[in-house]
């Protein structure tokens, strides 16, 4: 019996180190676990902040990296430190930007709307305004009409201002509980770092964050890397619709 229980512990013990070696081995990005492959999504990107510290964009694989989606502001009266950095040295390089709002649940839209209009620059985006909905490091959420509520209405003065849908960036989890037949208009950009992503109610979405583990040369920690879920050209029409907004 001591035997036996003696073998259990050291069976169990082995399988907690494994698993904990996978984990850091995932964490520092050594393992990949699920990168699509450029020959099936040939238009890739990042999305960056502060988090990625000061970016040597002029050193960044332009092939590999086709646009950068970067944060701009969050809540009522946040803003990015080194938006404006990034946004004009990303630009002075050739790589294609939008920007990115996370939405805080307990400001109401409009306020962050304004915050986000006076901060983006309505001449300079190539791709749709981002809002991010997310539970990660948001504030306790109010009822889901009440959140639907001031979702749309930032919704509806982005889109006016802009002449252009906003793209929604959410989790699994904040779709599943919010988003499932909801604001069916606005393209879909999903985080989904284990497998293909796949959203419940059948709806296709427009891009993928792939990891946030990434590694990209002139950019010194780890970056999230995404996919567009489509060809060169459907890309290309996609700057079209936003560029014909504006005109």
């Amino acid at each position: 019996m001591r035997k036996y229980i003696i073998l259990t512990i050291t069976v169990l013990a082995i399988v907690a180190l494994s698993l904990a070696g996978l984990y850091y081995a995932y964490n520092r990005g050594h393992i990949r676990m699920n990168y699509p492959s450029f020959e099936e999504y040939p238009v890739q990107g990042i999305d960056v902040s502060h988090h990625q510290q000061q970016i040597d964009w002029a050193n960044i694989d332009k092939a590999a990296v086709q646009f950068a989606f970067i944060k701009a502001t969050e809540g009522g009266n946040h803003k990015d430190s080194l938006f404006q950095h990034n946004w004009r040295e990303a630009i002075r390089n050739n790589i294609l930007v939008a920007a990115y709002h996370f939405f805080t649940f307990c400001k109401d839209g409009d306020e962050q709307a304004r915050n986000y209009i006076h901060y983006v620059p309505k001449d300079s985006i190539n791709l749709p305004p981002i809002i991010d909905l997310e539970y990660g490091g948001n504030c306790k959420e109010n009822r889901k009409e009440d959140l639907i509520t001031e979702i749309t209405r930032f919704l509806e003065i982005i889109e006016n201002h802009y002449q252009c849908k906003v793209i929604i960036y959410t989790t699994h989890e904040f779709y599943r509980d919010y988003l499932i037949n909801q604001l069916p208009d606005n393209p879909i950009w999903i985080r989904d770092i284990v497998r293909t992503p796949s959203l419940p109610d059948g709806r296709n979405w427009l891009f993928w964050q792939y990891t946030n583990r990434g590694k990209v040369k002139g950019i010194n920690t780890p970056v999230d890397l995404n996919a567009f879920n489509g060809s060169r050209a459907d890309f290309e029409k996609l700057l079209h619709t936003l560029s014909a907004g504006n005109d």
